[in-house]
């Protein structure tokens, strides 16, 4: 093989592995993995491989790759990544295969294909998020003080509410989304309170509320700031507020609405 040809096959070797770790961020990042596991499992499958000048620089909905030297040819990617739902076994996923390639466990090409079987795995079932936003708000009813009669409508209110974002997925966007969330809670929770003196509709809507709460991305924005990604983090912290607002707009018009037609003062 001539200098020329070893040459060539040493850069295509060193932009397949820098394809795989973009791939790797691509997961981490659109399943809710923070930015610096985003860059360090970059770093990690990029000098496992051998390429050793590479920087990455994440962003909340992008990556930029960057790579070379005067030993190595250029390279420059840019990746963007919308916004979406977090799947947090993936993330582990990446994160353990990430380690083993560490360990030297794994030839590039099987790294491919591990990422594509990860990037395969299927998410919950829609019966048990289902059931579960319908016992997360439940048991959020209970912590907050609710009766059995309250965590009762809240179980029943969660599972409608989810049955609603399944229905709402993709077709609008999240604000609107949020607040059609929020006037469906509410809604529920003045019918039920209809039913019988005892039930308290303010219980019923703090539990049934807690599945459109976007702790995870309020967390990570947190979590993001405290490391020095001050971009990354205000962006998450952001869209987590807008998502609070949204809700409690839902929530306060469904609220006032009801008070304006019984004539009675808003809250």
């Amino acid at each position: 093989m001539g200098e020329e040809e070893r040459s060539r096959q040493a850069d295509a070797d060193q932009r397949e592995v820098l394809d795989v770790a973009m791939e790797a961020g691509h997961i981490l990042l659109e399943n809710g993995a923070e930015i610096f596991r985003v860059e360090e499992t970059i770093d990690r499958i990029c000098h496992s491989f051998g390429v050793e000048s590479e920087d990455a620089f994440v962003l909340s909905n992008g990556i930029f790759l960057t790579a070379g030297n005067e030993k190595e040819k250029r390279f420059a990617r840019v990746k963007h990544i919308p916004v979406k739902g977090a799947q947090l076994d993936k993330v582990a996923a990446v994160n353990q295969l990430s380690r083993e390639i560490e360990a030297g466990r794994h030839s590039l090409l099987q790294v491919k294909e591990e990422l594509a079987r990860i990037r395969r795995m299927p998410g919950k079932p829609a019966w048990l998020q289902v059931l579960f936003s319908g016992a997360g708000s439940g048991c959020f009813c209970a912590l907050f003080g609710g009766g059995w009669e309250d965590c009762l409508a809240a179980f029943f209110i969660g599972i409608f509410l989810y049955l609603y974002l399944l229905a709402c997925k993709g077709r609008f966007s999240k604000i609107v989304e949020n607040i059609g969330g929020g006037a469906v809670i509410t809604v529920l929770s003045l019918l039920f309170s209809q039913l019988s003196p005892d039930m308290d509709m303010s219980h019923m809507i703090s539990g049934a509320i807690m599945p459109l709460v976007p702790g995870l991305a309020f967390t990570n924005g947190i979590r993001d700031i405290a490391d020095g990604d001050y971009i990354s983090g205000t962006v998450r912290m952001i869209d987590a507020i807008l998502v609070f607002l949204s809700i409690a707009a839902g929530v306060g018009f469904v609220i006032a609405l009801y008070h304006h037609m019984t004539g009675g003062a808003v809250l």
